[in-house]
């Protein structure tokens, strides 16, 4: 696994999208550059100004970013390793068919494919956990070697972890390198 200067964290839309602000200030204190990209239905979900909110008084360079011409991200997109956090239905299953239709599921499916490091945290409703796809998608992604951060199941549902567990799994995955 190359060395990790960098991390990518992807935001999908699913509705604890809305804990992403803070998840992504404490990344962003583990030492790696951290580069928001979230996907077009995150946007539903948390406003882009709120990353710059949480992100903007800290040093090191970290970023929003939502298009390939961004200079923060470089293309091809320098390796890092990359947390999917919170991961919804929609964009557990595109991983999972190797879909990468939009910029930050194209970072996540280069990043699968190259061995960079892929962390990914679901967060679905009872029946989006329950259905099928998902128990199936999981498997498959697991068995590509993405490690999967157990979500907190309350009534059937899967929530998303919580900010320190994802935190940690990140560091480990780090020490890793």
């Amino acid at each position: 696994m190359p060395q990790h200067d960098r991390i990518y964290l992807i935001v999908t839309g699913a509705g604890s999208a809305r804990r992403a602000p803070e998840i992504a200030l404490a990344l962003a204190g583990l030492g790696a550059r951290l580069l928001v990209v979230p996907t077009p239905n995150a946007a539903a979900v948390v406003a882009r100004h709120e990353f710059y909110q949480a992100l903007a008084p800290l040093p090191g360079g970290h970023g929003v970013v939502d298009s390939y011409f961004d200079e923060q991200l470089g293309m091809p997109a320098a390796p890092g390793l990359v947390v999917i956090a919170p991961c919804g239905f929609n964009s557990l299953n595109k991983l999972a068919a190797g879909i990468a239709d939009n910029l930050a599921l194209s970072i996540a499916a280069d990043a699968i494919g190259a061995g960079w490091g892929v962390l990914l945290a679901p967060s679905l409703n009872a029946g989006l956990w329950a259905h099928p796809r998902t128990a199936a998608s999981l498997d498959l992604l697991r068995g590509w070697g993405i490690a999967v951060i157990s979500p907190v199941l309350v009534e059937n549902s899967a929530r998303l972890a919580a900010t320190e567990t994802i935190v940690s799994a990140v560091r480990a995955a780090l020490a890793e390198r």
